[in-house]
Parts: C-alpha cells; sequence; structure tokens
C-alpha cells in the first residue's frame, strides 16, 4: 500500500503513477500535507496554512 513520503498518509496506486516522479513507488507530498506542497517538479515549504 502506497504512503506518502512526508506524511505516512495513505495515498492511492493512480495517484502515485500520476504524480511520483520518475519510476517511484510513493509521492514526496500528498493533498493531507499541510507544511509542503507540490510547486511543478519541486517540492516547496508552504507559505501559508491550509485549511
Amino acid at each position: 500500500m502506497p504512503e506518502c513520503a512526508n506524511c505516512g498518509g495513505f495515498v492511492t496506486e493512480r495517484y502515485v503513477r500520476v504524480f511520483a516522479p520518475g519510476e517511484r513507488e510513493t509521492v514526496r507530498v500528498c493533498p493531507n500535507c499541510e507544511d509542503k506542497l507540490r510547486d511543478g517538479a519541486d517540492v516547496r515549504e508552504a507559505r501559508s496554512k491550509r485549511t
């Protein structure tokens, strides 16, 4: 079962297939991560709180 490398939360295999770079088995950040977000090909710190 894939999980987010940042928060350890569950992500679907379909989400990993779409958002994981290259042939990685997991994503670096998921929609549940409040402290980081995807910015194109990079992952960056969130500038504001997300609710």
